[in-house]
């Protein structure tokens, strides 16, 4: 029992240091300003994670330089720029549509189209199963019986 206590304690490390008192701000107003900020940041280990959400070393790093930003009077703006600029457009949840972050943002698209294609593509194959394989005579009988039934509906 308390080697699993001792395992759960282990793993929970990592949360910890994501709320670590010492790496906040003494302000809680600006706190929640540089809060509000690293959750528009993207870490760059986790791709789909803010700095927030996330506790990767290089996500701390970015807390840290967000929050000495803050604490310095910059803007939420000034900010934003200042980790964009040394980081890219990747770094932002919400990059800029242009050229070169096209792909980002038609990724969704894509992905959408592509699994509607192949949707479309196994069904066409699962009705082309369900065809006979060759289209055979009728015989002598079957084909009476098949004028019988239409002559019967054009009455």
């Amino acid at each position: 029992m308390i080697r699993w206590l001792f395992l759960l304690l282990l793993a929970c490390g990592p949360a910890w240091a994501v709320n670590d008192p010492a790496d906040q701000l003494p302000d809680a107003r600006l706190e929640e300003r540089a809060r509000v900020i690293g959750r528009e940041l993207r870490c760059m280990v986790c791709q789909n994670q803010s700095i927030e959400d996330s506790d990767a070393d290089l996500a701390r790093d970015l807390r840290r330089i967000v929050r000495e930003q803050v604490a310095a009077g910059k803007s939420d703006t000034a900010v934003t720029d200042f980790v964009h600029q040394r980081y890219g457009d990747f770094v932002l949840l919400r990059p800029p549509l242009k050229l070169a972050t096209a792909l980002l943002w038609a990724t969704p698209a894509v992905a959408l189209l592509g699994g509607l294609l192949l949707i479309r593509g196994m069904r066409r194959r699962r009705a082309a199963d369900a065809a006979p394989e060759s289209a055979e005579e009728l015989s002598a009988t079957e084909r009476a019986r098949l004028a019988k039934l239409a002559g019967g509906h054009n009455e």
